[in-house]
């Protein structure tokens, strides 16, 4: 459970917007279960514990691969308690990371993160112009995830081998036709008798 026990309702409902939003946005290119306010929809395993972040993007092939867990914050829960209660679990889940925090708190998120050496993927910020929400790429680890799926490995590519030139050149060249020979038309031969 998070250390904000109560959000003002304020801050909840603009939580719980930017949760739906984000999902939203997101469907395309994941299924995208969400966990607004204290709802339990969608959980994902760190070790032995069950943990319920904001959102769960998971993969639409058959394999149903968990791709990345996003947690956001509004301006209360951008603290240093929060960071220790689910930002450190959610960074060992084997996804990518991902956290949204008010553009106001942006830089103390970073510290957050540094402070308590917490790999995050992505940090996007947010921030609201009348009734749309705009998100913005702030940090993004040049690392990949410490425990991303294995890589597969396959055959090395191979190039197919390059034909000589000489042959591409004798290939594009076209025949001499019959008439253009001598430049003349040919002349036709008759017996006589």
């Amino acid at each position: 459970m998070s250390p904000i026990l109560v959000r003002p309702v304020r801050e909840q409902l603009e939580h719980d917007r930017i949760i739906r939003l984000l999902q939203n946005k997101l469907r395309r290119r994941y299924d995208a279960g969400i966990n607004p306010g204290t709802e339990k929809n969608v959980s994902v395993a760190s070790g032995t514990s069950v943990l319920y972040p904001d959102l769960v993007l998971t993969s639409q092939e058959r394999s149903r691969r968990i791709e990345a867990v996003i947690e956001v914050e509004t301006g209360e829960s951008v603290n240093h308690l929060e960071a220790l209660a689910q930002w450190t679990h959610l960074s060992k889940v084997r996804a990518a990371f991902h956290l949204y925090a008010p553009s106001s708190m942006i830089e103390v998120a970073r510290r957050l993160c540094e402070d308590n050496q917490i790999h995050v993927n992505e940090i996007w910020s947010y921030h609201t112009v009348g009734d749309d929400v705009r998100f913005t790429l702030v940090h993004r680890s040049r690392e990949n995830p410490v425990a991303a799926t294995p890589v597969r490995r396959s055959a090395p590519a191979t190039r197919p081998k390059a034909r000589p030139a000489v042959k591409r050149a004798a290939r594009s060249a076209k025949p001499p036709s019959r008439r253009s020979t001598a430049g003349k038309p040919a002349a036709r031969t008759q017996k006589r008798k």
